[in-house]
């Protein structure tokens, strides 16, 4: 079994993976080891839980890849985890886990948006840094912006709650005139969590629905936290 844990990044994942790979809400504590116990051979994370509810214990993905498990991360949640648990065997995906990989990128809140409920969709309803970092960048290396403006924009989007972080709160804390500047940040906008999370999937879709060798570096220890969440499960 092939599973992959989606929400906001890729609201639309349905359309991108395979017949066999079952797709599940942003995964929270347990739902990796959950997955795991319940036969997953492939497990893709993508997006998690993290403010009002505890988020993916390292210690359920060292679990998993202890049994064989092939676990890849990418865009969110998945990418933090990757960069965490790397040299344990977890596979990182995409640009935004190479930048955390890297040191580059440090804070969590990097990835961070505010999200419609799976009711309505689920789709993002703020920007992550993550994102707005891809665009202005890009924006600026090919002269559409210049570097000051793009300096501007990066500052005054990182001073935003991610809650609240929109195009237009960001436009309004520099007191830039949003008209042109809306425009160009929506035609040249680039999702690179959406864009990291596609690469994820194409990765699960092709991992043959097996369970691999077991790590021979390291050895998975059952700790008292560990047989207390289990328990709990």
């Amino acid at each position: 079994m092939k599973v992959i844990f989606a929400g906001p990044s890729l609201p639309d994942a349905a359309d991108f993976v395979a017949a066999d790979i079952r797709i599940l809400p942003p995964a929270i504590q347990g739902d990796v080891l959950r997955a795991v116990q319940q036969g997953a051979t492939v497990i893709g994370l993508i997006d998690g839980g993290f403010e009002y509810t505890a988020p993916v214990w390292h210690k359920e993905i060292l679990f998993a890849l202890s049994q064989g498990v092939t676990v890849f991360g990418a865009s969110s949640m998945g990418a933090l985890r990757a960069a965490e648990c790397e040299t344990y065997g977890m596979i990182g995906v995409g640009e935004i886990f190479r930048t955390y990989q890297s040191g580059e990128l440090v804070d969590d809140a990097e990835v961070a948006l505010l999200h419609a409920p799976p009711e309505l969709g689920g789709g993002a309803l703020t920007l992550p840094m993550a994102n707005i970092r891809a665009t202005l960048d890009a924006l600026s290396k090919s002269g559409r912006l210049s570097p000051e403006d793009a300096g501007a924009l990066l500052a005054a989007s990182a001073a935003i709650h991610f809650k609240e972080r929109t195009w237009g709160r960001i436009f309004a804390s520099r007191d830039m005139k949003p008209d042109n500047l809306a425009a160009l940040m929506a035609d040249h906008y680039i999702d690179r969590k959406r864009l990291d999370a596609i690469e994820l999937v194409a990765l699960v879709n092709d991992a043959p629905d097996k369970k691999g060798a077991f790590p021979k570096a390291w050895s998975f220890v059952e700790t008292t936290l560990w047989e207390k969440m289990k328990r709990h499960l």
